[in-house]
């Protein structure tokens, strides 16, 4: 549903690789910098790592949300590589919703599915905040 492969890239391979080490070099495990250096790429450089095996997800879930969440987050998404994003991962559930982060057209997406059909979608550096909200409001609690 919102996949993209890397053999639709418009940007060399080498030429990833090679913005992914510069970027893992200068800023090691210091997120913010990762993060702000990302913004700095040409769009067509930036929007390909984003959903590649270069970075993993939690590096792109923080430069999209430069939210830290909590350690069991960043855990899970520190094991995924950033391509899993154009599928979407789980990220948080209730009894009743899951919570999916996504990047698609390179933009962020929360969804929050029933786990028949997605009832909400969220769009954006405030995406996440306001899927939290949606799954703690007291319809759903």
């Amino acid at each position: 549903m919102w996949c993209m492969s890397l053999s639709q890239s418009r940007v060399p391979f080498t030429e990833l690789v090679a913005a992914a080490d510069r970027l893992l070099d200068d800023c090691e495990d210091d997120y913010e910098c990762l993060a702000t250096r990302l913004g700095l790429l040409v769009s067509e450089v930036r929007d390909e790592l984003l959903v590649s095996d270069l970075l993993n997800a939690w590096q792109v879930f923080y430069f999209f949300f430069r939210t830290a969440g909590d350690n069991l987050l960043r855990e899970q998404l520190e094991l995924e590589p950033a391509s899993s994003l154009t599928g979407g991962i789980k990220i948080r559930e209730n009894d009743f919703l899951a919570m999916i982060v996504a990047v698609h057209d390179a933009k962020p997406v929360i969804a929050i599915s029933d786990g028949e059909k997605v009832v909400a979608t969220f769009s954006g550096s405030a995406a996440y905040i306001q899927g939290i909200e949606f799954m703690e409001s007291p319809e759903y609690q």
